[in-house]
């Protein structure tokens, strides 16, 4: 019993030492940098990536070098390094903003253009995102976009909620934007989105990653708000919520390899995560994912011109 109540105290204290530090870092007070020199054969711009950690006047990473999280920085922007076929381009939607005597973070959509004359016309439509989880570079290539991200971090506790303040500027008409056809308007609006999730995952003898999904609140941002909204909170629902008045359809279990989340298994590979079901109330889970995007729909596609604000995210125990 005693070897159970020290195992049960330390994954306590592993869980809040988590909360900790994604409450500490969504303050957004805190920014870096990273100047990268793009290649020649693109215009050779000099570009910086922000990620929130740090002092924004210091660069604390330059060149092609791969971003490395500092300790205890369990966030990531989908600001990124790609280096496809030995061309080094970059991409940045997520943003430092003054508010007040300090900052906040602001996401965007919009087209990125790679252009070189009678070689290489390509206009992407990115979307701004901010996730607890890994964006490992450099990209190489624009196929199996999903699988480039790692969504979630470990951990075992049963918060009540996310609370955050923000405001938006949304439902801009979507604009697919793949980089190999002409943009093209797709005739629907587009909207933010916040997603909290926690999942029971595990692993079969394939390397095959499965999970229930245990606790949902997610929150799509349908019309503009111009004036921040502060503490608001999206409360977890825990078990199945399908019967639940305030579920939508896009709360529902990632089983489309389009939409699906990744990690990687014991073997090294990067894996989709099957979500087989929902979890009985009382589930334990294994690990948290947080995250909030600019443009809700798949990748590539997105409202031009859509930005969310965000300030003081915090999990709420």
């Amino acid at each position: 019993m005693a070897v159970l109540a020290m195992s049960v105290c330390a994954s306590a204290q592993d869980y809040l030492q988590t909360v900790k530090a994604i409450n500490e870092f969504g303050k957004f007070d805190t920014w870096s940098r990273r100047e990268i020199k793009e290649s020649g054969l693109i215009g050779g711009a000099t570009e910086y990536l922000y990620e929130f950690y740090g002092d924004p006047s210091e660069v604390r990473q330059t060149g092609k070098t791969p971003f490395c999280a500092p300790e205890g920085y369990l966030w990531r922007t989908n600001n990124v390094l790609a280096v496809v076929c030995g061309v080094v381009k970059t991409n940045n939607t997520v943003y430092p903003e003054k508010r007040g005597d300090g900052y906040c973070a602001r996401l965007e959509t919009h087209i990125e253009e790679v252009k070189v004359l009678g070689m290489i016309n390509m206009d992407v439509t990115c979307q701004g995102a901010i996730m607890v989880g890994q964006l490992p570079e450099p990209i190489t290539t624009t196929k199996d976009p999903m699988s480039k991200v790692l969504y979630g971090v470990p951990f075992t506790g049963c918060p009540k909620a996310v609370r955050l303040d923000y405001k938006a500027d949304v439902c801009h008409e979507v604009i697919r934007g793949t980089g190999f056809s002409k943009l093209k308007p797709m005739g629907y609006e587009d909207h933010g989105e916040i997603t909290v999730m926690l999942q029971k995952r595990w692993e079969d003898e394939e390397g095959n990653i499965h999970a229930l999904r245990v606790g949902t609140a997610i929150e799509r941002i349908t019309q503009d708000i111009p004036e921040w909204i502060n503490g608001h909170e999206l409360v977890i629902g825990y078990g199945d919520i399908t019967k639940e008045p305030y579920y939508k359809e896009y709360m529902g279990l990632k089983t489309d390899p389009e939409t699906a989340y990744h990690a990687v298994n014991s073997k090294g590979d990067v894996v989709m995560i099957i979500e087989e079901g929902w979890a009985p109330e009382g589930t334990e889970p294994t690990h948290l994912l947080l995250h909030a995007i600019s443009s809700c729909g798949q990748a590539f596609y997105g409202g031009v011109g859509n930005t969310i604000w965000l300030d003081n995210v915090e999990v709420v125990m």
